[in-house]
Order: structure tokens, then C-alpha cells, then sequence
């Protein structure tokens, strides 16, 4: 097993090998062991079997546990042996509670013996039955019966077998490139060892990065130099603590050492990202401040040469950039930022035999001369696997990185790349402005599938400058040298053994062939001459049923034997469509000519309303390698689903290799219609046949035709329309996209078959009143001309779930739907001319309504209780209704620039609303509720937008326990008060450790000075209870950075005396800390007020408050800052409004953050410097507004519990 050390209880171990001495001690698993150990991993390899013990001794379990990897050695006795069982048993209960790696070797044994404890292993579980326990026996067999399954080597020591020392190498190479990587290095000082850093490792690890040393080691404070060293190296980046104790640790300058020798190495591309906690990176820069001291004293302790040595790296550090904060929050942004772009390399099959041709291309990329390099290579040969891991391997090193894999984004790529919208309708780039900037942009860029030199010059690649690298994938080598390639590199198939291991991964789920099916594996490894794609389809198929037999596999080969080569790839992949029932060749068949590329979720849907037992069917073709189901980004469009936003979402999308779409065309040519010239020569000739069960067109590809009405009558099998714009189209409407017409202006016939319309820019004013939609589960008619979908008469909407009318302007009004007892989304965004609804509320299926920019639409929708978001912005609703207090699990009301002037009271009563945006709205008062209960009034409500409101003038009884209040903008707000602050619990205020409290009553001249001092009150009342759970916090804890704090703006030029006692007339002030006559520990919380003129701060995206104080101690016996005084920076970014706004005159901020939270060393002083500092974008500078006056009050907050 492992070689047992008297340091164990100390040791991480990257293998545990666990194997039976007599099988194999004294040949294989001793060539394997020295193998691991030559590749410097530690292996533990227990010389002594315990074969007496009855227990696993604590040893061996320990080293299991601090293991990365377990090995496990199965032959033909391992299962005789009691020791050898304990072990496994223990490594699986590892594997199934923590996801330990486990790698089984089938040493001389068959590994579905094991799976089954069958031959020699049922001989042996025999034994132990008669002589231990039926329940430990039966945990024995359970955990032995699962190592069974897992993927792992199949070695059968036969003569046509490998050589031994050939898997091992294999293993070796597997468990290198298994064994879990640190992504992050932490070096740190004591000082920030239980906090801060505690802190920033538990952020790290939440958001899924693996950290050394990770919270278990700091919190024992373990320095094991030689696991640190090889720590930092297995790193991708590494984070330095700069604090005041760094430098005097020589373990800590040690470390810093070894990562900057890391970072100087070229072949390392190792990220060092310093923070400075607490200190000045002008201190570190030049050796100085504490530091000074420090690196005295090692001087006058250490050789000459190695302090030197540690001043330079740590000198040089100085000089880095990190983020410009100490918060955890920007940290762990700023870490997964660079860390995303490494692109850590993948164990996934995907990658078998990858390497050699990978760094192929990388010797090609450093080349100065090779700008443009060509990846050539038949279908499903792995180009486009090749070129992303190219571009994962160097896309760090460029200013910007772009994989397109369709031309159409061209403009949005450009567009992102300049940083300027970008708006190009020609062929090639002709402005020469354009080509200028892009002549300074250092890019990498791949260009993936492309079929046409012409798309590379669309892409304006020879306009990148300097350095940039192009990479072209393509079937046509014509394409690439027509196109500019400096080098063409042909992408080869897999060599015997790769393929050989591809093929096993997908059948046998091992990495070699199972026993008895060698020589046919290697038949179908030469059939499929190494194509990836086809190793990969076929293998899928031939172990999708483990009971397959041998002669299955024969007539497999059989079929393929008498194929000429160059057919023999496209006949592997036709037997697995052949293998497929009638329901599921139809599912990959609509997939290849309609839905590759779309929302799982949407084609589950349609499909399951043509074929039953579809979704199985899906996943029947996924198991088969048929189709691919991965996450994608979807912009969000009018069902939430793909194309009309900016906001985007992970969404799980269909997408299917392109020789296997090539395929399915083909096949399905003669029942589903996409290609262009078949679609127009149907619709234009009117030659449809009942044989046509769908048909898909990008209109923007065709011109203007003309058809028959009838042109559908006589396709009655027809199931699918997809008459469609691309996205980027249908970002502006026009007239001329109506490329569809008939004769007349007649209303088109459509068969009752219809599954899914999709017809962008729909040319007539309603549906057929002859067509019967009571198969219809998706209707999409966005910017159509239609007045009204169909008449009332229609009952039988059962199926439909989905109805998109986007952008028809000319729409009045929605039919009834009581037959749409399932509709899930409707969509009627921007109908201009929608004056009207029909009651919705009996649809309790619906969960999606989207009406924003209905101008036309006055009466508030009667939409069913479930729903829990309600956007109604831009719509002519005038009153929000009595009955919204139904809507009782509603928790976010949108009704932004509508033309709302009355709002029910019995909006108080929503219990679960935690969001109202009334901003823009002619709304003249907030409706005042007279309870004595907060029971009744806005149980929930956190966040309130009253922006812009122009004619609001009063604001009564408000929440005082609003998380986000925005009033800015109000002109004609005269009144506002808070309800009793008795009637609420403020219990949860504050729990956030990054919750910003905002107040924000930016230009609001109107106010009365009862209603400023109401704002005021409620203000110093949040901090107050703020101040408690800071402090409580910080007591539990310690010291915990992160962004919660309280903004208030007001209009007004003066400070009020009552709560702030200390004031001054320009932007430092100093004052008395009062005496702790308690005699206990208690917090400091600094609360302060500013003015400033905001006159010409229009253009202003983020404003931040930049504090520095001074505390100083009563008897000077504080040593944070020495001789009696500490130092001390905080930062309060306000953010105001993402849009630029025009402010006006003096405005009064109130500002407190859980950073000015100081625990009391018997300050008796503390004194303050104020800054206010503007981020104009704009401009891209920085400027200061001038601080007038200040104003300090503090909070004395004894220490008491922890705040949960």
C-alpha cells in the first residue's frame, strides 16, 4: 500500500495505493510505485499487511483521508484478504462522501467479476461469510461491487496485451494530469491568520476555487516549507497579504521569494496578486515603514545575500497591481477574472491525444511571422477541440479573446473589441477610422467552421496590429490559402493507441478494451481511421448496452468491412442513427434540421408534443453521442429565453457536431425543408406534399416572394414553421424585413398539424378562421401586422403554451383564452395599440407576462395569485387596483414610466412584496395606511423606487426599515415620515455583510425641514442598529472587511447640531473620545456628514468618500501604529445612479461603513481628513469635489454576542 512514515500525521499525500502484497508486491505494483515517485508525488505504500488486525489501524485510515488519489490494485486475492477489503471499504466511503478520486486497476482479472463478485472473488467472499459478520461482509461486497463500475486500466497480461510498462506510463500520465491542482496560493502573515485571510480563503472556496493553505492549516498555523514549496509551484496564482507582521517572517519572505522566482519564469505565466492590508504599498515599494524594522533585524540574524535577496522580491511586489481594496468581495472578482483566463487544462476525454498537435500550434503561435494560421482537417477530426485548447492555453496574454463560431456577429464582436458601438452593413470594413483601431487592438481571435475566404476578410482580420494571432478552422484548405494563412496545419486522426483509448471510454467506460473484445476494438479503430467524432459515436453505440454480446459487435464490423475507406466514417456514424427506433430517428432528425442550437428546455417542449416519450428520446440521443447538451448564455428575449436583451442567462442548449447535422439533413431532405432554394422553390411554385413535415428559413437570406395562399393546404403532415430573422436583425424593425407576401392581401391557410409557428414579421391582420389550433404548443409572431389573432370561437387551446406577439403594433386586443388552460408564457412587449385584455386570473399556469411598452393598455391585467414578478413598465395603466392585494406571493412590482396616479392602499397588505419601482410615474402621493400593526403594511418591502416622480408631493408613514429608498429627482416632494419605529422589527437589518443602505433624496429642493430631519432621524436610527450588529460581528469574529454600509443624500448646506456635536467648517475636524467608564471592552462606530456642491457633477458614474483618520491612545501603550497612534484609511463608494444626471446646488451625505467599526484601545482622540473623489468615465480621469463642511458623531457600543 503506502510507505508508512512517522510523519504521517503531518503528511498530505498525493496516491494511496492499495493492492495484495503476494499478487503483486514483487512486479507490478513495485514498477509503479517507483514510477510515481520518480514524477515526485508522495505516495503512501504500506510495507506491512495487518492481516491479524480486526480493525483498519489509524494509520493506514489517516493516509486515506489526506490522500488525493487512491489506487487500488485489484487481483486476482486482493479479496481474500481482510486488510486489503478494510481499506477499499474505507477509500469508496471517501469516494462516495467527498468525491475522492479512486482509480481502479484490474490487474489480471476481469472487471465485470469484480462488478458482479463473480470467479475468484465470489470464492472469497464465500470464505469470509463463514467466518465474520453478515453486515460487515455485506459492506465489504457493496463497496467492492462499486469499485466494479468506475472507470479505470484493464491490464489481462495475454500475449497480445500491451507491456506492462506501457500502462504503466499511462497511469502515471493520467494520475498527473487527475491529481487536483491548487488554484491559489495564499501567503500570508500572522497577523491576518484567523481573519482576514481565514476570511478571504472561506470566499474563495464558496465560490469553487481550491486554495493552499486551505482554512483546516491556517487555523493550526502548520509552516511545512517543503509542502509549501511544492504548493506554489502546483499554483496557478498566488495571493500575498502584505500586512504590518509580513516581513518579519522568514517563513513568509521564504514563500514570496519562491513565487516571484515563479513569475520570472516565461514558461510559468504565474499571476501574483499582492493586497495591502492595513498598509502602504509605498512601504513596501521602498523597504520601508515597518518593514524597515524588519528587514533589520533579519540582517543582523540571516546571511547577507538571502536578505538582499528577499528585499528585492519583496521591493518588486510593491510595485504590482492588485485591487485597489481590501474588501473580500473585489478579491475574490478580481481572482476569478484572471483565473478564468488561464483556461486550466481538461482531463476530459475530449482531449485523448491532443498534446502532440497542441503544441504544434503553439510553436506556430510564437512565431512573430505566423500572424494567421490555418487548422485544416475533414469533419469531426477534432479541429475545433484543438483550437479551443489553444486558445485556452494563450488567450491570457492578449488585451482582448474572441472564439466565433458564426459570422453574423461581427458587429457585436467589433463593437465589444472597440469598446463603441459598432454598426458595419458592407462586406468588408472599408472605413478607414475603423482600421486604424483596430491596427492598435493586440487580439487572439478563432474563426471556427469556416466555409468562405470571404467571411475572414468580413472579419477584419488583416486589420488586427501587432501581435495578434488569428486561427481559421476548415474543411477546405482553398478556403485558408484564399484566405491569408501564413501556415496551414493539417489536423490528423488519432494514432492506434489514442483511438483505442477513446473508443474503450465510451464503450467499456475504462481506458482500454474489456476483455475479450480487443481484436474488434481494434477493428473499428482502424474503420474509423482515428476520427474522433466517429470513435466517439460508435463507441457510445456499442456499450450503450452492456449486455451486448460479441456477435453484436461482429455485424457491426461486418457492415462496415465492405464500405470503400472513404465512406467507412460516414457509415460508423449512419449504423448509430440505424440503431435508433422510428420515434427516435424522427427526435434526431428534427434536432439536425430545426432545433441544434436551441433551449433544451424549448425543444423538449415541442418535441414532446409531436412524439411521446420524447425527452427520453433525447437523452437516448445524448448517451449515443448523437447530440451534445450544454450550458450556453442566452440573451433574454420576450419568453426569457434567447434573443432580445443584454441580460443573459446559463441555460442548458442542444447543440450536435456538424458531419452529424450534415447527416440528418441529408436524410431528412425529402420530409423537412431548409435548405433556401428548396424552401422558395416549394413556396413560390406551390409544390408542397403531404410528405413535408416542417420547414425552417433565415429570411434574411432570401428576397421578396410572392405565394399562393393555399401554399400549406396540402402539406397536412406539417408540423413546424420557422420563418425567422437572426437575432442581430430584429434588433432594429423595418419595413423592407417583410420579405413574405401573398397575391392578395388574403389570410393564409394553415394545417391543423401545426406543432410550432415561428414566422417573424407575420404579413396579415389575423389567423385563418378556417385553421383549428388545437395542436399548437408555441406561437411566435413578433413584429407581425395582425389586428387580432382569431376569433372567440376557439376552446380547444389545451396544448399551447406559448404565445410571442411582440412588437405587433397594430394589435388591439388578446381573444379570449379559456381553453388555454396551460399557457405558461404570453408575451405582448411594445403593442403600441393593446387597449385591452381578457382576464387572465383562471390561467394558473401562467408564470410570464411580459406588457412593458403597451402605451395603449389603461387597465391593470387580472392575472392569476402564483405570480411573483410583474413588470408593467411603459404602459398607460393609470391605477394599480383594490385587487392587488391578491397577489399575494407577488414579490417585485415593476411600473417604471408608466402613467400611474393612484395607487390602492391595500398594496400595504402584499406580505411577500420585496420590491415596488414606481419611478417616473405622475404619481401625486403614496398612499398612507392608519395601522397600528406592521403586520399590514409592507410586511417585506426592502426596496422602494420613487425616482423622477415629478408630481409627487407627499411621502407618508413610511417602512423605517428600507434597505434601498430612491426618491432623487422629486422636484415637488414638500412631506416625508416614517412609520412608528416600535411597530417593526428591525431584527435582520444588517445581516448582509456586503448590504449597501441607501437613501437617496438627490435634488428633492422641496423639502420641508420637519421632512429633513425625518430623513435624518431615520437615518442615525438604521446606523444606530447597524452600529450593534457591526460591532457584535467584529467581537465574534474579528475583523471582517466587506461593504456594508448606510448612504444618505439630502439636498441642504447644514449640518444638524443635534446629532452631530462635532462639526467643521471645511474637511478635517478632530475630536474627543469620551472616557470608557464601564470598565468592559467596547467599539468605536464613526458616523460622519459632508457638504458639497454638486453643480457640476453631471457626468458621474461612481462617487466614492475616502476618509483618513488618526486614532490615538490615551497612554501611548497602542502599538498598531506606534508611539500611541494608529493610521487608518476607509472608502465608501456611493455609486449613485448608472446614468449620468444633472445635480444641482449642496447636497448633505450621511455615511457610516462596518470598516469604521474600531475596537477601543483607550483612544482619547480621534481626528479626520475627507475626501470625495469622482470616477468620470467619461473623461476617463479622476477629480475631487470640495469638501465644505464635515461633521463626525460616534456610537459607543459595548461588546456583547455574536450577531448571527
Amino acid at each position: 500500500m503506502a510507505s508508512s512514515s512517522s510523519s504521517s500525521t503531518l503528511m498530505k499525500y498525493h496516491v494511496f495505493l492499495s493492492f495484495r502484497g503476494e499478487d503483486t508486491r514483487l512486479n507490478f505494483t513495485t514498477h509503479l510505485l517507483q514510477a510515481l515517485k520518480d514524477e515526485g508525488l508522495d505516495v503512501f505504500f504500506d510495507e506491512e499487511k495487518l492481516e491479524k488486525g480486526e480493525q483498519l489501524s489509524q494509520a493506514l485510515s489517516r493516509a486515506i483521508a489526506v490522500s488525493s488519489i487512491s489506487i487500488i490494485v485489484l487481483s486476482a486475492d486482493y479479496a481474500s484478504s481482510k486488510s486489503c477489503l478494510l481499506e477499499l471499504s474505507d477509500i469508496m466511503d471517501r469516494y462516495s462522501v467527498e468525491q475522492q478520486i479512486v482509480l481502479p486497476i484490474f490487474y489480471h482479472v476481469n472487471p465485470s467479476d469484480v462488478e458482479n463478485i463473480d470467479g475468484s472473488f465470489k470464492k472469497s467472499f464465500d470464505e469470509h461469510e463463514t467466518r465474520r459478520s453478515v453486515d460487515e461482509v455485506k459492506q465489504w461486497k457493496t463497496a467492492f461491487a462499486e469499485v466494479g463500475k468506475l472507470q479505470g486500466w484493464h491490464i489481462d497480461g495475454s500475449i497480445s496485451d500491451r507491456p506492462e510498462t506501457q500502462y504503466i506510463k499511462d497511469i502515471v500520465a493520467y494520475v498527473m494530469q487527475k491529481l487536483m491542482k491548487h488554484q491559489v496560493f495564499l501567503s500570508l502573515g500572522e497577523d491576518t491568520r484567523l481573519n482576514f485571510s481565514n476570511h478571504l480563503v472561506n470566499a474563495l472556496e464558496k465560490v469553487g476555487i481550491n486554495v493552499f493553505p486551505d482554512n483546516e492549516t491556517l487555523k493550526k498555523g502548520e509552516k511545512l516549507p517543503p509542502t509549501y514549496s511544492r504548493a506554489i509551484s502546483a499554483s496557478n496564482l498566488s495571493i500575498l497579504v502584505l500586512s504590518k507582521a509580513y516581513a518579519s517572517s522568514k517563513s513568509c519572505l521564504g514563500e514570496l521569494s519562491d513565487i516571484m522566482d515563479r513569475k520570472h519564469n516565461p514558461t510559468d505565466k504565474h499571476i501574483v496578486l499582492p493586497v495591502f492590508y492595513h498598509v502602504d504599498p509605498s512601504d513596501v515599494r521602498n523597504s520601508g515603514g515597518h518593514f524597515k524594522t524588519s528587514f533589520e533585524v533579519h540582517e543582523s540574524e540571516q546571511p547577507a545575500d538571502r536578505v538582499q535577496k528577499w528585499k528585492t522580491a519583496f521591493e518588486e511586489v510593491g510595485k504590482l497591481k492588485g485591487p485597489e481594496t481590501e474588501y473580500i468581495k473585489y478579491v475574490v472578482e478580481y481572482v476569478i477574472e484572471k483565473l478564468t483566463n488561464i483556461g486550466f487544462e481538461s482531463a476530459s476525454e475530449e482531449l485523448v491525444g491532443i498534446e502532440y498537435q497542441k503544441n504544434a500550434i503553439l510553436k506556430l503561435i510564437k512565431q512573430k511571422d505566423c500572424r494567421v494560421i490555418g487548422l485544416w482537417g475533414m469533419g469531426g477530426q477534432g479541429k475545433s477541440t484543438l483550437a479551443e485548447a489553444v486558445y485556452k492555453k494563450f488567450s491570457s496574454e492578449f488585451e482582448s479573446h474572441w472564439f466565433l463560431q458564426n459570422e453574423s456577429l461581427r458587429n457585436k464582436f467589433l463593437s465589444k473589441l472597440l469598446k463603441s458601438n459598432v454598426d458595419i452593413g458592407t462586406p468588408s470594413i472599408g472605413s478607414t477610422l475603423t482600421q486604424e483601431r483596430l491596427n492598435k487592438k493586440k487580439v487572439l481571435v478563432v474563426l471556427d467552421d469556416v466555409d468562405d475566404s470571404d467571411q475572414i476578410d468580413y472579419m477584419g482580420v488583416k486589420h488586427f496590429g501587432y501581435g495578434s494571432k488569428t486561427i481559421i478552422t476548415s474543411r477546405d484548405r482553398q478556403v485558408l490559402e484564399s484566405g491569408g494563412a501564413d501556415t496551414i496545419h493539417e489536423v490528423k486522426g488519432l494514432n492506434k493507441n489514442h483511438s483505442l483509448q477513446l473508443l474503450s471510454t465510451f464503450a467499456f467506460k475504462q481506458l482500454n478494451p474489456a476483455v475479450g473484445f480487443e481484436d474488434l476494438s481494434r477493428r473499428f479503430v482502424k474503420y474509423t481511421q482515428g476520427n474522433p467524432l466517429a470513435l466517439k459515436v460508435l463507441g457510445s453505440d456499442l456499450g450503450s448496452d452492456l449486455n451486448k454480446s460479441i456477435n453484436y459487435w461482429e455485424s457491426k464490423a461486418e457492415k462496415l468491412k465492405d464500405c470503400p475507406p472513404e465512406k467507412k466514417i460516414s457509415e460508423a456514424l449512419r449504423s448509430s442513427y440505424d440503431g435508433l427506433d422510428l420515434v427516435e430517428q424522427n427526435i434526431f432528425l428534427d434536432i439536425a434540421c430545426f432545433f441544434k442550437g436551441e433551449p433544451m428546455e424549448r425543444a423538449k417542449l415541442i418535441l414532446s408534443g409531436c412524439y411521446k416519450g420524447a425527452e427520453c428520446g433525447i437523452y437516448k440521443l445524448v448517451d449515443k453521442c448523437l447530440i451534445n447538451v450544454s450550458s450556453t448564455n442566452f440573451s433574454l428575449d420576450y419568453f426569457g429565453y434567447s434573443t432580445m436583451g443584454p441580460r443573459k442567462l446559463l441555460r442548458d442548449a442542444i447543440s450536435m457536431h456538424d458531419m452529424l447535422e450534415e447527416m440528418g439533413k441529408d436524410i431528412g431532405k425529402c420530409s423537412r425543408l431548409w435548405n433556401l432554394k428548396d424552401v422558395e422553390e416549394v413556396l413560390k411554385h406551390n409544390k408542397g406534399t403531404d410528405r413535408i413535415q416542417g420547414i425552417k428559413v433565415d429570411l434574411s437570406r432570401m428576397g421578396n416572394l410572392l405565394f399562393q395562399p393555399s401554399v400549406f393546404e396540402s402539406m397536412i403532415k406539417l408540423r413546424y414553421i420557422f420563418f425567422y430573422f437572426p437575432r442581430s436583425w430584429l434588433r432594429k424593425e423595418h419595413e423592407e424585413y417583410k420579405k413574405l407576401h401573398t397575391y392578395q392581401d388574403d389570410i393564409i391557410s394553415l394545417p391543423d398539424e401545426l406543432r410550432y409557428l415561428v414566422w417573424h414579421y407575420y404579413p396579415f391582420k389575423s389567423l385563418s378562421s378556417s385553421y383549428n389550433p388545437k395542436n399548437l404548443i408555441a406561437l411566435e409572431l413578433p413584429y407581425g401586422k395582425m389586428e387580432q389573432l382569431w376569433n372567440e370561437v376557439h376552446q380547444d387551446l389545451v396544448h399551447l403554451r406559448q404565445i410571442n406577439l411582440f412588437s405587433c403594433k397594430n394589435l388591439k386586443k388578446i381573444p379570449n383564452l379559456l381553453g388555454a388552460l396551460n399557457l405558461e408564457k404570453l408575451a405582448c412587449g411594445n403593442c403600441e395599440s393593446l387597449v385591452k385584455l381578457p382576464s387572465l386570473a383562471h390561467l394558473t399556469s401562467l408564470k410570464y407576462l411580459r406588457l412593458k411598452g403597451c402605451r395603449s393598455l389603461k387597465k391593470f391585467p387580472e392575472i392569476p395569485n402564483n405570480f411573483d414578478t410583474l413588470n408593467l413598465s411603459e404602459t398607460g395603466i393609470k391605477k394599480v387596483p383594490d385587487f392587488i392585494e391578491r397577489l399575494d406571493r407577488l414579490q417585485r412590482l415593476t411600473l417604471t414610466n408608466s402613467m400611474v396616479k393612484d395607487v390602492s392602499s391595500n398594496i400595504s397588505k402584499l406580505k411577500s412584496l420585496e420590491v415596488l419601482d414606481l419611478s417616473g410615474c405622475p404619481i401625486v402621493k403614496f398612499p398612507a395606511v392608519d395601522v397600528r400593526s406592521a403586520s399590514f403594511r409592507f410586511k417585506s418591502l426592502k426596496y422602494m423606487h420613487m425616482n423622477r416622480c415629478k408630481s409627487l408631493k407627499l411621502l407618508s408613514e413610511l417602512p423605517p426599515y428600507l434597505l434601498y429608498l430612491n426618491v432623487h429627482g422629486c422636484t415637488s416632494l414638500k412631506k416625508v415620515s416614517f412609520a412608528d419605529q416600535n411597530l417593526y422589527q428591525f431584527d435582520s437589518l444588517g445581516d448582509e455583510r456586503d448590504g449597501v443602505f441607501r437613501m437617496l433624496f438627490c435634488n428633492c429642493f422641496n423639502l420641508n425641514q420637519e421632512s429633513i430631519n425625518n430623513i435624518e432621524e431615520n437615518a442615525m436610527l438604521k446606523i444606530r442598529f447597524l452600529a450593534k450588529k457591526w460591532a457584535a460581528r467584529f467581537d465574534c469574529c474579528g475583523k471582517i472587511p466587506d461593504l456594508s454600509s448606510l448612504i444618505c443624500c439630502f439636498p441642504g448646506n447644514k449640518i444638524s447640531a443635534n446629532k452631530f456635536k462635532c462639526q467643521s467648517m471645511n474637511s478635517s475636524l478632530s475630536l474627543k473620545i469620551a472616557p470608557n467608564g464601564g470598565g468592559g471592552s467596547r467599539f468605536l462606530v464613526f458616523v460622519f456628514c459632508l457638504v458639497a456642491d454638486l453643480t457640476h457633477c453631471r457626468y458621474i458614474s461612481n462617487v466614492e468618500c475616502i476618509c483618513r483618520y488618526q486614532l490615538t491612545a490615551a497612554d501611548g501603550g497602542n502599538d498598531g501604529g506606534g508611539g500611541g497612534y494608529e493610521k487608518l484609511r476607509s472608502k465608501i463608494s456611493l455609486l449613485l445612479f448608472p446614468k449620468p444626471e444633472m445635480y444641482k446646488d449642496y447636497h448633505l451625505f450621511i455615511l457610516s461603513t462596518a470598516d469604521m467599526v474600531k475596537e477601543d484601545q483607550n483612544y482619547e482622540e480621534a481626528s479626520f481628513k475627507f475626501y470625495i473623489r469622482l470616477l468620470d468615465l467619461r473623461r476617463g480621469g479622476k477629480e475631487y469635489i470640495k469638501v465644505e463642511r464635515c461633521g463626525v458623531h460616534v456610537f459607543y457600543v459595548d461588546a456583547e454576542r455574536c450577531y448571527r
